[in-house]
């Protein structure tokens, strides 16, 4: 390394070039995660629903977690949706369109025993599927 008098320049240049290792600066740099990401960085989205599956959970837990493939409006792209709550699977069909927002994992990956899940869904035909859930709306008939 330069320690001259004038060598801050080379020492700006080393120091550039050393930052380029770093994994959290080059992928922050390059927007990876943004393009990598289905909401492209927006914190919801809206998609249509293409079937409804089944996602098992992760040991040591032993059950059928209730989700449902989409298809984003915005890009294209299909992602799976955890539909939190008992029995809030029933309210949604196919073709519906449903709103999702992230699941709350670390650094934007799965949450808890949900394999391979980052998103829920947080309303159906623009009705809260909370609401829905808990008996004090009723899913739009259309």
């Amino acid at each position: 390394m330069p320690n001259g008098k004038y060598a801050a320049h080379r020492l700006q240049q080393v120091r550039k070039d050393a930052r380029w290792k770093d994994t959290n600066y080059s992928r922050r740099t390059l927007g990876l995660d943004i393009k990598s990401d289905p909401l492209s960085g927006a914190p919801q989205g809206r998609g249509i629903v293409l079937e409804k599956v089944g996602v098992e959970a992760k040991q040591p837990n032993s059950a059928i977690r209730k989700c449902v493939r989409i298809q984003l409006i915005k890009n294209g792209r299909q992602a799976t949706a955890f539909c939190p709550g008992d029995g809030a699977i029933n309210f949604i069909d196919e073709h519906d369109e449903v709103t999702v927002e992230r699941i709350g994992g670390r650094m934007g990956g799965a949450m808890g025993d949900i394999p391979g899940v980052r998103f829920k869904v947080i309303a159906v035909n623009n009705v809260s599927l909370r609401e829905m859930v808990i008996g004090r709306k009723e899913k739009p008939r259309r």
